[in-house]
């Protein structure tokens, strides 16, 4: 038995499922889940001793690699300094300075500690501001565990083939309307019926918990036109994209700006953080400045302040790394498409950026309903044989593979050969 399993057979004892998250499960691909015990630069190292080349990243923010000095540099600092004050410090004002330097549509930032904190937060104060109560997501779009969100959810909730939750009233969940991805049609029809209720629309604008879907042409620019019309706020879901796919963003990248935004783990560096921002006049409703009531111990968390400042910084200074890995990216999933295409095995393949996904499936990826034709068993004697080999993917045909820094040229051919000997030999 391997020190994983072992690991596995203590952890199903005392956590369900044996993980503190479902993602992180190897059940829709069999096997066990392997424990990791450091990484550096773009490998993970498991408790037996093996050597796996990442794709994950931490779920992506780790676009400069793992370790990278000047972050954990900076955490180290933060740490002599004390763990956490449950007080104001200088550092929350700087990150704050920094974000909203970098997002243009952001002038107030309020930091959290997580995505899910964010994107619940982010919808309060919609509704607030707008003194609306319903709210549209769109199906396979992942937004955090919390209840009102929790309706034909992606990520987890789409591997595991349960798309709501138990223990969710339906109380929770009456005011959220769910559109389809990529399909304009769908949410004017909402508004149509009951737009003057709506307070927001809150969308992945790359939906990237159902693999990776990219909006079509004029999909983001429809949601802001509509949103415009209605007078509901446009909420950019940016715990994956942002900062990922450019300094500024997926709207940065697409032009498009929200009302407000939300982000994730990405602006920490990989330390657990989130924060939401937007116009002034909707930020000032947010406690204590207004009436919108949301606080946090732990929000501003001065360590994780530091490493977010110090990776944002590097990413500032850098605008080439962002052009970097479009590139790595272009040449690493154009010769997957190579591969796949040799073998006649039934695929597509998504990316924008250093994001990306191999679907088992010969249908068009556009939305929720065509990433489900993919074929799941396909997927997991894929994903099984790659991380045996020492290439970790993500355990679920629904997520993204993330691309950084610190993957050379060498580890990419070097995982391209491993999917070639998978598919070809």
């Amino acid at each position: 038995m391997t020190k994983s399993e072992a690991l596995f057979q203590r952890a199903v004892q005392v956590m369900p499922g044996g993980v503190n998250s479902p993602v992180r499960a190897f059940g829709s691909i069999g096997g066990t889940p392997k424990f990791i015990t450091r990484a550096e630069g773009a490998y993970l190292y498991d408790e037996d001793g093996n050597q796996y080349i990442d794709y994950i990243g931490s779920w992506g923010p780790m676009i400069l690699g793992h370790a990278n000095g000047e972050v954990l540099g900076a955490v180290a600092e933060a740490c002599k300094r004390g763990l956490s004050f449950g007080a104001a410090t200088a550092p929350e004002v700087e990150m704050a300075e920094l974000v909203c330097s970098l997002i243009p549509s952001i002038d107030m930032v309020r930091m959290v500690n997580s995505g899910t904190e964010a994107v619940m937060s982010a919808i309060r104060l919609a509704r607030g501001y707008t003194k609306r109560n319903k709210i549209i997501k769109f199906t396979g779009c992942y937004h955090g565990h919390s209840d009102g969100l929790l309706v034909k959810a992606g990520s987890g909730a789409m591997t595991s083939g349960i798309p709501d939750s138990l223990g969710v009233p339906v109380g929770c969940t009456q005011d959220t309307l769910s559109a389809e991805y990529n399909h304009l049609e769908s949410v004017e029809g909402h508004f149509q019926r009951c737009g003057e209720e709506i307070a927001a629309v809150i969308v992945e604008p790359v939906a990237a918990n159902m693999g990776v879907v990219p909006p079509k042409p004029g999909f983001l620019e429809g949601l802001r036109r509509i949103c415009d019309t209605y007078g509901a706020l446009l909420i950019f879901d940016e715990v994956i994209t942002g900062f990922r796919l450019g300094i500024d963003g997926a709207q940065g990248y697409y032009g498009v700006r929200p009302d407000l935004t939300t982000f994730g783990k990405i602006i920490g560096g990989g330390m657990p953080v989130g924060a939401y921002g937007g116009k002034r006049e909707i930020m000032e409703l947010v406690a204590p400045a207004g009436g919108v009531y949301q606080a946090g111990t732990l929000s501003g968390n001065p360590v994780a302040m530091a490493a977010g400042i110090a990776m944002l910084t590097i990413l500032k200074k850098h605008p080439e790394y962002y052009q970097e890995l479009d590139k790595k990216a272009e040449g690493f999933y154009g010769k997957m498409q190579e591969i796949l295409k040799k073998s006649g095995q039934p695929y597509q393949i998504n990316h924008v950026g250093s994001l990306g996904c191999l679907y088992f499936t010969s249908t068009e990826v556009a939305d929720y309903e065509s990433a489900k034709t993919s074929d799941t068993k396909a997927f997991a004697s894929y994903c099984r044989y790659m991380v045996s080999h020492g290439i970790y993917l993500a355990p679920s045909q629904f997520e993204a593979m993330f691309l950084s820094m610190a993957h050379t040229e060498e580890l990419l051919e070097q995982t391209l050969r491993q999917m070639e000997q998978y598919f070809c030999a």
